[in-house]
């Protein structure tokens, strides 16, 4: 399947896997990237800028095909060393970067020179058009469905995909709910390029997570996942487990009173303990309502040509059978 999207970085099929904390580490990028998709390293997974040129390395021992690396920016005292993440980015190679967070104008004049193609993650119409007026060359839109930080907009895909494509001149994949050949036809019938999915890429067999992670999502329905964190005007869609529960009883305990510090144990550190070591309570992990749609634990390869396959199916025959159903009529 050719869009915009494979054009632009250089991939077989419309699909890229998002940027995860503690998941996105080499081996996962390059099963994505192998399978004919867009696999991303987390930069700030890695402890420093020289751990992820490291890790870039690895990633190009593994695969031959385009990988890019996901560079988030985060409000914090004492921010990430951004300049020599870029620099390790750059001098690696590494042709596509997906940036999220807070606005990425102050890296962008680095990246474009290196001759890097951005997309943006954006949780709204407005944030994707000042993605394209900044130079990005497309934009990730997500959904209120998608795990990890939806905004506080809570517009579901329906609706924000093909607004975006109404108001976007670049190129944009859907991002939040995406699981399988119905979703990329969806997303394309929406507007979209190609789509981007996270939550699904965890429950694979490459994926370097615990067993149990990936057996959390295969378990959970659509039902499964809290929102966090929304006195803090910083929502996050996450698991629900012990840990999480014991994070929503101090926001209602607390009320407009809370701040981070109050749920520091539920929130800070925590990653390592679930997604290496298999402690499912221990707080908050991010994770889509789409784990109410995956059901196995398939590899990369298996997954994407399972979803390409599909998408053709539905395409070819179910819609161009309506198509002809109306001709004959």
């Amino acid at each position: 399947m050719k869009t915009k999207i494979t054009e632009m970085f250089g991939i077989q099929h419309p699909i890229i896997q998002g940027g995860m904390h503690y998941v996105g580490f080499a081996e996962m990028a390059a099963a994505v990237s192998n399978a004919g998709g867009l696999g991303i390293i987390t930069a700030l997974t890695q402890k420093t800028p020289a751990d992820l040129a490291n890790e870039i390395a690895r990633c190009k021992d593994m695969t031959d095909k385009p990988f890019g690396v996901n560079i988030t920016f985060l409000p914090s005292l004492t921010p990430p060393d951004y300049p020599a993440i870029v620099k390790a980015v750059i001098e690696g190679g590494v042709k596509v970067v997906e940036t999220a967070g807070r606005n990425p104008e102050q890296v962008l004049p680095a990246l474009k020179d290196a001759g890097i193609k951005v997309i943006h993650k954006c949780t709204s119409v407005r944030h994707s058009l000042k993605a394209q007026a900044i130079g990005c060359d497309a934009v990730s839109v997500d959904g209120f469905e998608c795990g990890g930080h939806p905004g506080e907009d809570d517009v579901p895909n329906f609706i924000l995909l093909p607004r975006a494509a109404d108001e976007l001149e670049i190129p944009f994949v859907s991002s939040g709910g995406m699981a399988d050949g119905r979703s990329l036809v969806a997303a394309i019938a929406m507007g979209a390029e190609g789509m981007n999915m996270g939550t699904r890429f965890i429950a694979t067999k490459e994926a370097p997570v615990h067993e149990n992670v990936k057996q959390a999502i295969v378990a959970a329905s659509e039902l499964d996942t809290r929102l966090v964190m929304r006195p803090l005007r910083n929502t996050e869609r996450v698991m629900n487990n012990a840990g999480v529960e014991r994070l929503l009883e101090k926001e209602a305990a607390l009320g407009d009173k809370l701040t981070i510090q109050d749920i520091l144990p539920e929130v800070a550190g925590v990653y390592p303990k679930i997604m290496q070591e298999g402690y499912m309570d221990a707080g908050a992990w991010s994770c889509g309502m789409v784990a109410g749609l995956i059901y196995d634990v398939p590899t990369c390869k298996e997954l994407i040509d399972r979803i390409m396959t599909q998408a053709e199916e539905i395409i070819s025959a179910r819609m161009m059978g309506m198509l002809d159903a109306k001709v004959s009529v």
